[in-house]
């Protein structure tokens, strides 16, 4: 989800984009769901036929790593697990020119852990650039400089998503950043207005809509993130922070049930009849 999104930020503001997945035919799913939001934009008026036609036509999909050394710029989007992130990082390391900067999507492990798995030559280009879900919607975009990564990385990311249309938020390489530690005090607190009975989860969502002037409620937002992913960040900002962060039995629940949210067609919704 996140790796097609950020590419079509890229393609369709005129950069040739790879994309990269474990195999061609994944890769090609996330170039499908490219299409696929750029016909949403369509019927919203927000793009015309030869904006989507042009977008696509700059996004490569590619199941090989090797297809990357020329990159100027990597975004790494998997799994939020350690031993995944660390391999991807360790090969495009040794694949790259010395030039790439190799940038984290990742939403909650540190930038300056995360740089260990490069070479001491990387770690200077070697930066956290965490993107909103849905990427090609929202504006923010946290950088986070680890302790090694140079100024002028920063400074040359920053500008190059100021180009792309969004709004980067320099943030300190802290567990969660800054984002996160908002999201899931918030996320926490509602759950627990559901588990105590206090309001259904569609009332909750209708608090965020119509209260706090949010575009959609936290736990429909939820569904589209996912509750494994959810469920993995909350337990890496439990280890760092303690209880304000303890993961929810509720979601517990749902991921033990295989209720992901939209990708497995229910959550804290149903979506099979929609």
């Amino acid at each position: 989800m996140m790796g097609a999104e950020i590419a079509l930020c890229f393609a369709r503001s005129g950069y040739e984009t790879m994309l990269n997945d474990i195999s061609l035919e994944f890769a090609e799913r996330g170039k499908q769901k490219i299409a696929g939001v750029m016909d949403k934009n369509i019927k919203k008026g927000r793009a015309t036929e030869d904006e989507k036609q042009a977008a696509l036509d700059r996004v490569h999909p590619t199941g090989a790593l090797e297809d990357l050394a020329d990159c100027d710029l990597i975004i790494e989007a998997v799994l939020e697990v350690w031993d995944v992130k660390k391999d991807v990082h360790q090969t495009l390391d040794k694949l790259c020119k010395s030039s790439t900067i190799i940038a984290s999507n990742t939403s909650s492990m540190s930038i300056s852990k995360l740089a260990s798995c490069v070479g001491p030559d990387r770690k200077g280009q070697f930066i956290g650039t965490h993107f909103n879900s849905p990427a090609s919607v929202m504006k923010l975009v946290e950088v986070i400089p680890g302790l090694l990564t140079e100024d002028e990385t920063a400074e040359e990311v920053t500008k190059l998503l100021e180009e792309i249309g969004k709004v980067p938020v320099r943030v300190k390489d802290v567990v969660g950043f800054g984002l996160n530690r908002i999201f899931h005090c918030m996320y926490g607190e509602a759950c627990r207005l559901v588990e105590e009975g206090v309001c259904s989860v569609e009332d909750v969502d209708k608090i965020c809509r119509y209260g706090l002037g949010h575009p959609m409620g936290i736990f429909a937002l939820l569904d589209i993130t996912g509750h494994d992913l959810n469920l993995e960040v909350d337990e890496i900002l439990f280890e760092a922070y303690g209880d304000r962060f303890r993961p929810s039995p509720q979601l517990h629940r749902l991921v033990d049930s295989g209720r992901l949210g939209r990708k497995t067609g229910a959550g804290f919704y149903d979506y099979e009849e929609k």
